[in-house]
C-alpha cells in the first residue's frame, strides 16, 4: 500500500497549495511521477481520491505522467535508464552514477477556484 501513503501525502501538498492561494475548491491536479518508482498512477489516482473525500480537493481530477530517469555512470561514462534508485551500470557493474530526472511524485500544476 505504498500509493495509499504516496497519495496522502500528495494530498496534503495540494491541499496546503490550495490553502496559500485562498482557494476553496481544487478541480485539477497535474503532476509527473519516475517510473522507476515502481508504482502504478491508477492506483495512487483511487487512493487520492479516497483520501480527498470531503476535502476542497474531492472529486479533483488527477493527471500523472510517467517520466523516466536517465543515469550515467560515473565508472565507464555509461548512459542507462535505472530500473530503481540502486541499479548497477549495465556496462561496468558500478553504482557510482549521477542520475538525471526527479525521482518520485512532483505536481506540476493545480487548477483551483
Amino acid at each position: 500500500m505504498h500509493e495509499s501513503a504516496l497519495a496522502r501525502g500528495l494530498l496534503e501538498a495540494v491541499l496546503q497549495l490550495a490553502q496559500e492561494r485562498g482557494a476553496r475548491r481544487v478541480r485539477r491536479v497535474v503532476g509527473e511521477l519516475a517510473e522507476t518508482e515502481h508504482l502504478h498512477a491508477d492506483a495512487i489516482g483511487f487512493h487520492f481520491a479516497a483520501h480527498a473525500r470531503g476535502t476542497a480537493a474531492e472529486d479533483a481530477a488527477l493527471e500523472l505522467a510517467l517520466t523516466h530517469l536517465e543515469a550515467r555512470c560515473r565508472a565507464c561514462a555509461t548512459s542507462y535508464r535505472p530500473e530503481h534508485h540502486l541499479t548497477l551500470c549495465p556496462a561496468c557493474g558500478s553504482t557510482d552514477a549521477d542520475v538525471m530526472g526527479t525521482p518520485g511524485l512532483r505536481i506540476d500544476s493545480l487548477d483551483v477556484e
